[in-house]
C-alpha cells in the first residue's frame, strides 16, 4: 500500500519534512553530478564521512551527495549551510581541515575559498560568486540542495505540490490555459509552444495517449538534461504526471541516453520512490488518475533525439525519422496521439503551475518566455551549466558569468545549438538569446548547447568537424542528408587539407541550400548552418585556405610549420625539451632552429614559449 492515499496524506508529511528541515541545521552539500564525479567526489565523500566521525560530529552534521551545481570548472564543489561556504576543487586531503575550521569551529579558511580571475579576490558565499550572482536558477536552483535519491528532500521543497494543485484544483483544459498562457516553448530545439502542442493532443482522435520525455541528449558539449535528471529526476516527473492529467494519458516513456548511467539510475529510484508514496501508479493520491511511467534506453543514435525516429525506437524498430505531414499529436507512438517533450520543459511545468502563468510569463522576451539552462564550454574561463532569463545577451553569459576568454586571447564566435547550429562572431555579441534573434543571425538555439571558441579556432576545420558528425550520425534514409552532407565534408576536408580550389565555397553554398530545403527532417534541415554561419561571417579563412593554401589560426596541419624568430627567441632551451621528436635544437643563451622534416606540428614548442619566439607561418 502506498504511504500518501489522499491529499490531506500529502500535505501533511509535507509539513512533517519541513519541520524536520532545520535551516540553522548544519548541512555539507557535496556535488555527486557526473562531472565532479569524475574529478574524485567519491573519495572526498569518503574522507568526509571518515572525519565526521571522527570528530564525533555524526547526527549533528548532514552529509548530502547532490546533483549538479553547475559550475564543473571548480569541481569537486563543496557548500557549507547554514552560511553557505563555497569551497571549489577539494581534494580528500582538504577535508581534515575543512572539518576541523569551519564545520567545529565556524572559520573560514581563506585560501581554500573561491579566488576570482579577474578581481583576484577570495569569494566565500557561493551566491556571491560572479558565475552564480548573475542567473536565475529557477529550473536547475535545486539540484545543488536536495539528495536527489530522497523523494523527502523533494517533497520538504515543495515538491509535487504543483501535481496536487493540478488533480484537485485544476481541470485538464485549465492546466493546459496555464501552460498556454506561460509561453513555455519546447526546450528541445525546435522550440513549438508546449500549451499549443498538449491541446492538440488532447483533443486528438483515439483512446489512448502517452506522454514523453527526450532525455536523447546528443550535442557535443551539452549535458544539461543529464544534469537535470542525475540531482532533481523528480522534478521531471512531476512535469509529466501534470502533463498526463491534461492530455488524458496513463503510460509514460523517458527516452534516455544508456551512455548516462548515473541519469538512469537517479531516474529509476526517483520513479520507484514516487510509486512508493503513491504519486505514480494507480487512483494517484485518491484522485482516480492512473499514471506510470517507463525508462527507455537510447543507443547512442543522434537522429534518434528526432521526435518520430525516437517514437519508432521505442516501438523497436530502427530509429528513422518520417515525413512530418503527419504530427506525433495525432499519430504517434503505436500510431497514438503522444506528446513529446524534453527534460527541461518537463522540468518548467511545476514551476508553472505554482507560480502561475503569469510570473511565468513575465521572465524572458515577447515570444521567449521564462529562462533556459546552457552549457556554457570551450574556450572560456567559466565553464559549466548556466540558467538565465531568454533575451539575456551572449555577451553577458560568455563575460560576465563565464568570466571572458582566458589566457588574454581574442574572442571569435560562439556557436549555439550543438553541431546543427551556426557559429555567431563578436559583432553579435549583444544580442539577445532567444528563438527569434539566433534564427536571424543563422543559427539555432537547440537544446542549449553554447560552445565558445578564441583565435585559435580554426572557423572551416570547425565546420568540417561538425559536418562530420552530422555525416556520421546521418540515418541515410533521404538522399538530401545522406549525399549532401557526405559531398559538404569531403569539399571541406580538401580545403583543409590544401586541395581546395575556386568554386568551392560557392558549391558548399549550394548543396547547403540542398540539403536545408530537401532533407526529410530536422537533422538535414540544420545540418549545413555551420557552414553557412562560417562562410558568412568568415569567409576570409575559407579564401585563404583556397587560394593562399594558409590557414590564418594555424589549426590545419597540411597548410603551416612553424619557425622560430630569431630576434625573439632568447634560448631558453624550453622548447628543445618539450620536443617529443627533439625536432628543436640550439645551444642555451642561442637562437634555436626547428627541423621541418623531423616537426609533426603538434604545436607544444608553441604554447611552451614563453616569448613568442614561435611563429606560425
Amino acid at each position: 500500500m502506498s504511504k500518501l492515499q489522499s491529499q490531506k496524506n500529502y500535505e501533511v508529511l509535507r509539513e512533517q519534512f519541513k519541520k524536520e528541515r532545520d535551516p540553522e541545521r548544519l548541512v555539507v552539500s557535496l556535488c555527486a553530478g557526473s562531472g565532479c564525479g569524475a574529478s574524485g567526489t567519491k573519495e572526498v565523500m569518503k574522507a568526509l564521512e571518515k572525519e565526521v566521525l571522527k570528530n564525533g560530529l555524526k547526527g549533528k552534521v548532514e552529509i548530502k551527495a547532490t546533483g549538479c551545481h553547475g559550475f564543473c570548472e571548480q569541481g569537486p564543489i563543496v557548500v557549507i549551510y547554514p552560511e553557505g561556504i563555497f569551497y571549489p576543487k577539494v581534494k580528500p586531503e582538504d577535508i581534515p581541515e575543512i572539518v576541523a575550521k569551519t564545520i567545529v569551529n565556524g572559520e573560514v579558511i581563506e585560501n581554500k575559498l573561491y579566488k576570482d580571475p579577474l578581481s583576484k579576490k577570495r569569494i566565500s558565499k557561493g551566491k556571491d560568486i560572479p558565475f552564480y550572482r548573475q542567473q536565475l536558477r529557477i529550473v536547475f536552483g535545486n539540484n545543488g540542495l536536495i539528495d536527489p535519491n530522497n523523494i523527502d528532500d523533494y517533497i520538504s521543497m515543495d515538491g509535487y505540490s504543483a501535481l496536487v494543485k493540478a488533480l484537485f484544483t485544476m481541470s485538464p483544459e485549465e492546466v493546459i490555459s496555464a501552460i498556454k498562457e506561460s509561453g513555455l516553448r519546447g526546450r528541445g530545439g525546435g522550440g513549438f509552444p508546449t500549451g499549443i502542442k498538449w491541446e492538440t493532443c488532447r483533443k486528438a482522435h483515439g483512446d489512448i495517449r502517452y506522454v514523453m520525455c527526450n532525455a536523447d541528449e546528443g550535442d557535443p558539449g551539452a549535458y544539461m538534461d543529464r544534469s537535470l535528471l542525475e540531482g532533481n529526476s523528480h522534478s521531471v516527473l512531476e512535469g509529466m504526471i501534470i502533463g498526463a492529467y491534461a492530455i488524458g494519458s496513463n503510460q509514460g516513456f523517458v527516452y534516455v541516453r544508456n551512455e548516462y548511467p548515473l541519469a538512469v539510475k537517479n531516474l529509476g529510484i526517483g520513479i520507484k520512490q514516487a510509486e512508493e508514496y503513491g504519486l505514480l501508479g494507480k487512483n494517484i493520491l485518491g484522485s482516480g488518475f492512473d499514471f506510470t511511467v517507463k525508462i527507455s534506453r537510447g543507443g547512442g543514435a543522434f537522429v534518434c533525439g528526432e521526435s518520430t525516429a525516437l517514437m519508432r525506437s521505442l516501438e523497436g524498430k530502427v530509429g528513422r525519422p518520417r515525413a512530418k505531414y503527419v504530427h506525433t499529436v495525432d499519430k504517434g507512438y503505436r500510431e497514438s496521439p503522444s506528446a513529446l517533450n524534453n527534460v527541461e520543459t518537463w522540468a518548467n511545468v511545476p514551476i508553472i503551475i505554482n507560480n502561475g502563468p503569469e510570473w511565468y510569463a513575465s521572465l524572458g522576451t515577447e515570444k521567449s518566455k521564462g529562462t533556459k539552462v546552457f552549457s556554457l564550454v570551450g574556450k572560456v574561463r567559466n565553464t559549466g551549466l548556466v540558467e538565465v532569463p531568454m533575451g539575456t545577451s551572449l555577451r553577458t553569459i560568455i563575460y560576465d558569468i563565464g568570466g571572458g576568454i582566458p589566457k588574454k586571447k581574442k574572442f571569435k564566435a560562439v556557436q549555439t545549438g550543438g553541431p546543427s547550429g551556426g557559429c555567431i562572431p563578436e559583432d553579435f555579441l549583444d544580442l539577445p538569446v532567444d528563438y527569434e534573434r539566433l534564427a536571424e543571425v543563422g543559427s539555432i538555439m537547440g537544446s542549449g548547447g553554447m560552445i565558445v571558441m578564441d583565435q585559435d579556432n580554426c572557423m572551416v576545420d570547425l565546420a568540417r568537424y561538425f559536418v562530420d558528425f552530422l555525416k556520421n550520425e546521418s540515418c541515410g534514409q533521404c538522399t538530401p542528408c545522406r549525399e549532401g552532407i557526405t559531398q559538404m565534408s569531403e569539399i571541406l576536408t580538401d580545403i583543409c587539407e590544401g586541395n581546395g580550389k575556386e568554386g568551392d565555397i560557392e558549391l558548399l553554398e549550394e548543396l547547403a541550400t540542398m540539403i536545408k530545403r530537401f532533407s526529410l527532417c530536422g537533422l538535414g534541415k540544420t545540418a549545413p548552418n555551420s557552414v553557412l554561419t562560417t562562410i558568412l561571417y568568415f569567409r576570409e579563412e575559407y579564401e585563404a585556405h583556397i587560394r593562399d593554401k594558409k590557414c590564418p589560426a594555424g589549426v590545419c596541419k597540411a597548410l603551416f610549420h612553424y619557425e622560430v624568430d630569431e630576434e625573439l627567441c632568447n634560448g631558453c632551451h624550453l622548447c628543445a625539451l618539450k620536443c617529443p621528436q627533439e625536432a628543436v635544437t640550439g645551444e642555451k643563451k642561442e637562437p634555436h632552429h626547428i627541423d621541418q622534416d623531423k616537426c609533426i606540428k603538434c604545436s607544444i614548442c608553441y604554447e611552451a614559449c614563453k616569448f613568442d619566439a614561435i611563429l606560425i607561418k
